[in-house]
């Protein structure tokens, strides 16, 4: 059964590895300008800018569940640490230090709902939960190398998936 878990728990690190690889690089080639009001509105007629916004939005909630839904849970599992609620999965994690804060990690869990759902109904709205969400990338981040870490100095693994750097 450990072993099992061990090798999910791997699986899903590779997982969030690539999929920040992937949202890093979308981050750096949609923020390249100023996120305002009008360049929310210019995106019913840019087709390529409206795709880069939808694979960001995509790849920042991804990367959000698969951390906070899968990932979390597996390690506590691992540890053989009892996985409750969302909530409680969250407290383990941040008394563990893998969280900085729980109210963080809640309040980029609404932003990835607020974008996905309230799609552009409000330019600044948006433009403002844009930018919140690119600060958010670097929580996402950081979150993935201190699971990684962590693990690491806890758990005997014969290949674990690369820190990702945050400043490319």
């Amino acid at each position: 059964m450990r072993l099992l878990e061990k090798k999910r728990f791997v699986s899903l690190l590779d997982i969030a590895r690539r999929e920040g690889e992937l949202l890093l690089k979308t981050d750096v080639r949609l923020f390249t300008s100023t996120i305002d009001a009008n360049w929310v509105r210019q995106l019913e007629d840019d087709d390529d800018l409206s795709e880069r916004l939808d694979a960001f939005v995509s790849r920042f909630g991804r990367l959000q569940d698969t951390l906070g839904d899968k990932l979390l849970p597996s390690l506590l599992r691992l540890l053989a640490e009892k996985t409750g609620s969302a909530l409680d999965n969250l407290n383990k994690a941040e008394k563990l230090g893998l969280l900085a804060s729980v109210i963080q990690w809640l309040d980029v869990r609404n932003l990835r709902n607020k974008l996905i759902h309230e799609y552009m109904r409000d330019a600044e709205e948006f433009a403002f939960a844009l930018n919140q969400a690119h600060t958010g990338v670097a929580l996402l981040i950081a979150t993935y190398n201190t699971i990684n870490q962590f693990a690491q100095s806890r758990i005997e693994s014969a290949a674990w998936p690369q820190i990702l750097n945050s400043k490319k």
